[in-house]
């Protein structure tokens, strides 16, 4: 799915997903700074400057129009993040933002930095800090104060999940699930009473049918399909548990040796048990753990999946390994200008090695080390070969892997085996055997709905732990009539109830069954929320989200939603995890943003939303904001509301842009009709000078208009919404989004999660 979720980042497939935290205030102290421990950073009085309306005042993004990354500016990361150590940071006591001294300047960090620095700059050494998670915490806090201050999503609600289950499903109790083991992973260790030895699982999340690699041609996956996609594949090296962290499987892993080399790099040499086998018994060996990675590095899957999944680059001789397009082994890569980029094109993957039929070894780049969650970095799935590969294969010739000849043939301008990666992201059935507990039987796509077989050839999870549920059939389910489908027998566990109203016909369902149905809940880890196209638009600017969200009464919102079972968040956090209470203790700071129509309305014309659409002084329906034409990007220019009433003008050279903000909301969904209320006629956002038009329809046409691609085959083209409704859930207890605020635009399209770029990570060259 995304491009979303988080993102997910995945690691060869070992999904690294994330954890959020609900609210909290703590009282503000100062963090540890490398000489004066008291004093907040010395940075230009902007009082005066912002009582005038800033009316050019240009995004990141449109200051970043037309120029070049490694030539008119790059990352400050990439300047300078490597050598900065959490001592050098110095945090300002009012605002919470962060600074380090550079040139003889305060220099502010953004969320790419920060990002960047909470995974990989973890050294405690020459700190005051115990130790390395002290330091991670640190970088934590520091990154969620700059999100709640640059506000990419609107978090609406936190709320508490109950899931019910038919009570022939026996062992909730013991094995109960939780934000990080959900339903589908729970149910290894349940069992089912049902004559049929089945258990139907529900969910309002559509099967899309990419079920066998849920993320293809995007970053994050759907929920529906990333569930099927993990019953059906196991047996990884490294594998998360029912806590949420990281585990090397025994049940795969014979022996794991780490090496840290000379160079800076890390090698992991895994050799796996001699008696794994897939679904149909033939043998997994240590080349099925590298299939998926290597094919897709290579521009043959790049072009079926209409997108680079990178899934090497973590590893030495990623770059040269990616640049072989089949023809060019050993030439030097240039640029679009000619220009040597100091990458020699190459067959061989030098960072993945064949040793024997049962061991194989990664080799780390440097420039990914350290890394807090490194332990990912030795986690790979195995796949049937001819999944990916076809009739084609990996060899190791004692330099490297690579893959054999006519892997990389072409038809015209085509890779060949492009469309066989493609039809094989696709596959629902029994062409190519499984790894994981269970296989698909069958797949109905008009249905949405997917049986899968117990696999009697699967080994055991990381516990050892095997399947008895016979059969899993997986269906959708509609929000308003899933306690009818329970009560039926239509549906076995219905995972996530959430909202007032449907809470509390749950229990009351429970409850009145006389031990027909029982229940468990939980803290969600996550939110729902109002997220951003924030890379055109109005939503570009953080004085528009900023002041949106002081137009709306979140409390409210979130109570009306959840009916008690939850409250509200200021940030992309979950009090249930342990940075979170390391935050606290090193003092957190977060704005709440208090409904105030006067404060959005004065952060709105601070930012220069101060004209009609006439190019003069506003006085009432909706704002415009002066864009001078040296910023104007072509987005901006075409910009217009859903109907076409509103649209950017051009004015004596300069372009004007309406505060229209275009609203996809999805079907059969509460929190889409709350939001009507809320959001869309919301008196505050229409008194502040805002207008909102809604185009109501499915997830998937959703998703392809966030993305601005046709991962799914419904964007026209052209962009229009920058507004939209769904949630974060997140299901491990790793939490990193390095890459996921990049402003390289080499990484931006496929890696961004809220389509942000932060001024304050511009480092100019010129």
């Amino acid at each position: 799915m995304k491009k979303l979720l988080a993102l997910l980042l995945v690691v060869c497939m070992v999904a690294t997903m994330f954890v959020a935290c609900a609210e909290d205030e703590a009282e503000t102290t100062a963090a540890p700074v490398a000489e004066d421990t008291t004093a907040a950073p010395e940075v230009e009085d902007t009082t005066a400057a912002e009582e005038q309306p800033a009316e050019s005042a240009p995004s990141a993004i449109q200051l970043l129009n037309g120029k070049e990354y490694g030539t008119d500016y790059i990352s400050l990361y990439e300047h300078c993040g490597k050598d900065i150590s959490i001592a050098d940071v110095i945090e300002d006591e009012t605002t919470g933002l962060a600074y380090i001294e550079l040139d003889g300047e305060m220099v502010e960090l953004g969320m790419d930095f920060l990002s960047m620095a909470m995974v990989y700059n973890t050294s405690f050494e020459g700190t005051d800090y115990d130790n390395e998670d002290d330091v991670y915490a640190n970088w934590w806090k520091l990154y969620i104060q700059r999100w709640n201050a640059l506000l990419p999503e609107i978090p609406l609600y936190s709320n508490e999940y109950y899931d019910v289950y038919n009570a022939a499903i026996k062992g909730v109790e013991e094995y109960p699930t939780n934000p990080y083991w959900a339903p589908a992973s729970a149910l290894i260790d349940w069992t089912s009473e049902k004559e049929d030895n089945s258990i139907i699982l529900g969910n309002s999340t559509d099967l899309s049918g990419k079920l066998r690699y849920s993320s293809f041609g995007a970053t994050s996956p759907g929920a529906a399909d990333l569930d099927i996609e993990n019953l059906i594949s196991g047996l990884s090296t490294v594998t998360t548990t029912k806590e949420g962290g990281y585990v090397v499987d025994e049940t795969v892993v014979k022996e794991m040796v780490t090496t840290d080399n000379e160079d800076g790099s890390r090698t992991y040499t895994i050799t796996i048990n001699d008696d794994l086998v897939f679904s149909d018994g033939s043998p997994i060996t240590a080349k099925n753990y590298l299939y998926t990675a290597m094919a897709f590095s290579t521009p043959v899957a790049t072009e079926a999946a209409a997108k680079d999944h990178m899934s090497m680059m973590y590893y030495a001789g990623y770059e040269a390994y990616a640049a072989f397009d089949g023809t060019n082994d050993g030439v030097a890569i240039t640029d679009e200008e000619g220009a040597e980029t100091g990458v020699v094109a190459s067959k061989i993957m030098t960072g993945l090695r064949l040793i024997d039929d049962y061991t194989f070894s990664v080799t780390v780049d440097a420039a990914y080390l350290p890394y807090y969650y490194a332990i990912a970095y030795a986690g790979f799935t195995p796949t049937y070969k001819d999944l990916w590969l076809g009739e084609y294969d990996i060899a190791d010739d004692g330099e490297g892997c690579y893959i054999t000849d006519g892997f990389y043939a072409k038809e015209g301008e085509s890779y060949t085996m492009a469309a066989h990666i493609s039809a094989s992201a696709w596959n629902t059935d029994s062409t190519y055997p499984y790894s994981g507990a269970y296989t698909i039987e069958s797949y109905d796509e008009g249905e949405k709905t997917a049986v899968l077989a117990i696999n009697e050839n699967y080994k055991g999870n990381y516990e050892g732990t095997k399947p008895s549920i016979a059969k899993i059939v997986y269906k959708k389910i509609v929000t308003e009539t899933q306690l009818e489908d329970l009560k039926s027998g239509g549906v076995d566990v219905l995972s996530g109830i959430t909202g007032g109203k449907e809470t509390d016909e749950a229990i009351a369902l429970v409850d009145g069954s006389d031990g027909a149905f029982v229940y468990t809940h939980y803290s969600r880890a996550g939110y729902g929320k109002l997220g951003f196209r924030a890379d055109y638009g109005p939503a570009q600017f953080p004085a528009v989200r900023k002041a949106l969200t002081l137009c709306m009464d979140r409390a409210t919102f979130a109570k009306d939603f959840t009916g008690g079972y939850g409250g509200v968040v200021d940030g992309p956090y979950y009090t249930g995890s342990w940075m979170y209470a390391k935050a606290n203790e090193q003092g957190m700071l977060l704005d709440a943003y208090a409904t105030s129509v006067d404060a959005a309305i004065a952060a709105l014309e601070a930012d220069g939303w101060i004209y009609n659409a006439e190019g003069g002084e506003y006085t009432e329906g909706v704002r415009y904001k002066m864009i001078s034409a040296e910023y104007a990007s072509e987005n901006d220019k075409n910009y217009q509301s859903v109907d076409g009433a509103y649209k950017t003008v051009e004015i004596d050279g300069a372009y004007y842009m309406p505060l229209v903000l275009n609203w996809y909301g999805t079907v059969d969904n509460d929190f889409t009709d709350l939001l009507v209320f809320g959001f869309e006629q919301n008196e505050n956002v229409n008194a502040a000078g805002f207008a909102v038009q809604k185009t109501i329809g499915d997830f998937a046409p959703m998703l392809d208009e966030l993305y601005q691609q046709q991962i799914y085959g419904y964007y026209s083209g052209t962009p229009m919404y920058n507004c939209f409704n769904f949630a974060t859930g997140f299901t491990s207890a790793v939490y990193d989004y390095s890459y996921n605020w990049t402003i390289d635009p080499g990484m931006y399209d496929d890696y961004s999660i809220n389509y942000v770029k932060d001024v304050a990570d511009i480092y100019w060259l010129a």
